[in-house]
């Protein structure tokens, strides 16, 4: 079942879908017109009601209706805990990363078991001294600019970092950035 067909959905069918109200952030911070959410109750019944629709949007479920949710940059925002673990803003563990991307402004992307996210701006510099060239040496800040411009040879955790263009990743991750009815 996914999140546009929960059970309240069915029995409440003519509730409106709200757009325009919620917003995350590029450091995972909920945001309600404008104002960041801080009572950790509402972000924890965000956190656990917040998913993808079958159209790419991503939604918060509350109850009947379908707030969706616009997007600063990607629908999670990872960071990485004192144990190396990456988690999503929502406290969910991101699983496998399956690829590493560097966009033209050095932001770093991790397409994930969960989905795409944006590594938090916090944890570059341990994704940075991570990273290592084709000798098994830390990649140099010319060879991480390298890979901005497509060049391939450094890696992070054994993955390729790929050039992605900012503009790009909502098309070749398949999500809204900014849903509208």
């Amino acid at each position: 079942m996914s999140l546009s067909d929960s059970v309240a959905t069915v029995k409440w069918p003519n509730v409106p879908a709200c757009y325009g109200w919620l917003s995350l952030d590029r450091r995972g911070c909920w945001r309600l017109k404008g104002e960041t959410v801080s009572h950790g109750g509402f972000l924890a019944f965000i956190n656990k009601h917040y998913g993808p629709t079958q159209s790419g949007d991503w939604v918060f479920q509350n109850g009947p209706q379908a707030v969706f949710v616009a997007l600063d940059y990607t629908p999670l925002v990872l960071r990485q805990q004192f144990d190396g673990r990456l988690t999503a803003h929502t406290g969910a563990s991101v699983g496998e990363v399956q690829a590493a991307y560097l966009d033209e402004k050095g932001s770093v992307l991790l397409q994930t078991s969960l989905g795409p996210g944006l590594l938090d701006d916090r944890d570059l510099a341990a994704f940075v001294a991570a990273c290592r060239n084709e000798q098994g040496h830390p990649a140099t800040d010319d060879e991480l600019s390298g890979c901005m411009r497509g060049d391939l040879g450094v890696r992070w955790q054994g993955l390729p970092i790929q050039a992605i263009n900012s503009r790009d990743v909502p098309q070749r991750f398949g999500f809204q950035p900014t849903p509208f009815p």
